[in-house]
């Protein structure tokens, strides 16, 4: 008799799994590897960084040491034994996640990856290379013009009795905060752009909700930054700017998803 069970239909093989379905022990696992990865990555990062935080230093100095008048001069100061021990071991903290983001962010990667179809492990690659780039021209942009330019508008408040004297754990944390926080926002782009692709968000929406994107972010810099209105605009109309340019990924993105439909149907009744 021959055999009339229903063939399963063929499968394109850029939608299947990369494998099966692990169970909940196997994803453990794997968490518990990727974490161990992580941890020691960022160990290794943080000893090598806590040597040369003095190195570290000077370069996270270079935008005080530009806007002051006698650059020769410039001193900080720290009021407890072991403040500078702490702050340098901040500081080694701080070096070792910028420096070992990207590895952070692979891992995370290599976790989920399994589980996603192959043309979503394409379409996530992308994002995954643009992420620590807009991190470190969030970065940037604070180095070379928001903190000089906050340090500026401090220094422009001494007066003949009163003299600008500063501590080596504030300046480095009002560095590493605003580097933190540029860093951060500048993940709106790519944030907006993969909630366009699965759908969740389209241009129409980011355009109606223009004004409340004005309203969170002045309040989310008035938030995070120093208050002062130097950082504070230098920190919210860039992020304006990004909502704009993300608008128009998300614009382009669904061209592409109407384009891609259409040559589908067009095939389909062909």
């Amino acid at each position: 008799m021959a055999d009339t069970t229903d063939k399963p239909a063929n499968l394109e093989p850029e939608d299947e799994l990369a494998g099966t379905e692990a169970p909940l022990l196997e994803h453990l696992v794997e968490l518990r590897k990727r974490l161990i990865y992580s941890l020691v990555a960022l160990g290794i990062l943080l000893i090598v960084c806590f040597i040369f935080a003095g190195q570290i230093f000077d370069i996270l100095l270079e935008p005080y040491r530009s806007v002051v008048p006698n650059p020769a001069e410039l001193e900080l100061i720290y009021t407890a034994p072991q403040e500078f021990f702490f702050t340098q071991l901040s500081l080694a903290f701080f070096g070792a996640l910028f420096i070992g983001f990207p590895f952070l962010a692979s891992q995370v990667y290599m976790f989920v990856a399994p589980g996603l179809y192959r043309h979503e492990r394409k379409a996530f690659v992308p994002y995954l290379i643009a992420t620590p780039v807009f991190f470190v021209l969030g970065a940037l942009l604070v180095y070379f013009a928001v903190l000089p330019m906050a340090l500026r508008f401090f220094l422009g408040m001494e007066t003949e009795n009163v003299s600008m004297l500063v501590k080596v754990s504030e300046y480095l944390g009002l560095a590493m905060t605003l580097i933190i926080a540029f860093g951060i926002c500048f993940q709106l782009p790519v944030i907006l752009t993969l909630l366009a692709r699965i759908e969740l968000v389209n241009s129409d929406m980011l355009k109606k909700g223009r004004r409340y994107a004005i309203v969170g972010i002045l309040g989310f810099a008035a938030f995070i930054t120093p208050p002062d209105p130097i950082s504070q605009l230098g920190l919210s109309m860039p992020v304006y700017l990004l909502y704009e340019a993300s608008i128009w990924s998300v614009r382009w993105i669904e061209r592409s998803r109407a384009a891609k439909q259409a040559a589908e149907a067009a095939d389909s009744q062909s």
